[in-house]
């Protein structure tokens, strides 16, 4: 099968791309894993909802309905995505799982499939995300464990964890709100925190911290910095008495050099302080019955849920590339460039205020690349 232009997934990076270039004048072939567009979002856990205001997380063309809440809950965004590709005319050969990317004889891009298909483009646009492979560290002894574990992205909502004792392993925005999850449902759970964290509050005295954040990123960098981590001195205080450590970096600065969203946290604190989260340090064993940490306390287990992130997984979709990428193994700019030359790469950009907004604005910025560098490949045909 060959077509000028492939868009690989169909999540909300794949849907924009697709619909800019569609006003363009451009009809990509796009083709998603999953049997749905979305399916990230269509299998993130229950009570999940955007923690960027609505207005700033809209695709190209088309506005959250003004129904929605300002924090739009994961159900709506499914919605939304369902709907935008409806409404751009986007329908994706489902089934379609990339394996490998590599040059094609005579220019261009071939993507094998899982199911043994070849596709041939001109040009490929990745949009597989930053979450695209789980990733599950080894613990030592946890071949003893008695309890279960999973990652984060098996879990749905507590009702399988009533009556157990359950350890959250991470505290990025995932492990808190699942923490905060288990515990409104009465669930005893704890989370395990090996690193320095930074915490925000989702809305401070009714404003939410998102806008906030992209006003300070405007100024200066050191001013932003000083005042980002002033303000969460007074809003959020000292949380050393907790077993949290704050990062030495401000949010702006943890978010800009390294990719590192804040935790904006909706609940999970108010329970941490009231005791109904518990905070251990990082795990040092599993035993049979529960967990060792590295400070030498131990808890009794029935279960972990390990929210340790995702890895993007491109350096094995281009196994005859080398992609530049960066430190979290992200590419580190959307346009391929020499013997990239036709690869872009869209979704991928954790260092900017709100992920959404982001792909918002390189989908714009990748198809008007597109159609400039068709356009002087025709040129220089001529």
């Amino acid at each position: 099968m060959d077509t000028e232009i492939l868009v690989v997934g169909a999540g909300p990076a794949g849907l924009a791309v697709a619909a800019a270039l569609i006003d363009r004048g451009r009809r990509p072939l796009v083709i998603e894993k999953a049997a749905q567009v979305g399916a990230s979002w269509r299998a993130h856990y229950d009570r999940l909802h955007l923690h960027t205001v609505k207005e700033l997380s809209a695709l190209p063309g088309m506005p959250f309905p003004a129904a929605d809440p300002r924090y739009v809950p994961r159900q709506r965004v499914v919605d939304y995505l369902d709907a935008y590709a409806a409404r751009a005319g986007i329908a994706p050969r489902f089934g379609g799982d990339a394996t490998a990317i590599v040059p094609a004889p005579g220019g261009g891009w071939r993507t094998t499939t899982r199911d043994g298909d070849e596709i041939r483009s001109r040009v490929v646009v990745v949009t597989t995300g930053a979450n695209n492979v789980p990733f599950v560290p080894t613990i030592e002894g946890e071949a003893s464990f008695a309890g279960e574990i999973l990652h984060s992205r098996g879990y749905r909502n507590a009702a399988p964890f009533k009556g157990r004792r359950v350890l959250v392993v991470g505290m990025g925005n995932t492990g808190a709100e699942i923490a905060l999850d288990l515990a409104e449902q009465g669930v005893a759970v704890a989370l395990s925190v090996r690193s320095p964290v930074n915490v925000v509050y989702r809305d401070v005295l009714g404003r939410p911290t998102q806008r906030t954040t992209l006003l300070l990123w405007r100024l200066p960098t050191a001013l932003g910095d000083a005042l980002a981590r002033w303000l969460c001195d007074v809003t959020v205080g000292d949380l050393g008495r907790y077993g949290l450590r704050r990062s030495a970096i401000s949010p702006l600065c943890e978010l800009r050099e390294h990719g590192h969203t804040a935790v904006i946290d909706v609940g999970t604190l108010a329970r941490i302080k009231a005791g109904e989260i518990a905070v251990y340090a990082g795990i040092r064993r599993l035993h049979s019955e529960g967990a060792e940490f590295v400070d030498g306390r131990r808890a009794p287990l029935d279960a972990i849920v390990l929210a340790t992130g995702y890895r993007s997984g491109i350096a094995a979709l281009f196994p005859a590339s080398a992609v530049p990428l960066d430190e979290s193994g992200l590419p580190s700019e959307p346009i391929g460039r020499g013997a990239l030359a036709g690869a872009y790469f869209v979704g991928f950009d954790m260092r900017q205020p709100g992920t959404l907004r982001t792909i918002a604005g390189e989908a714009g910025i990748v198809a008007t690349a597109i159609c400039a560098a068709e356009g002087a490949s025709a040129s220089a045909a001529r």
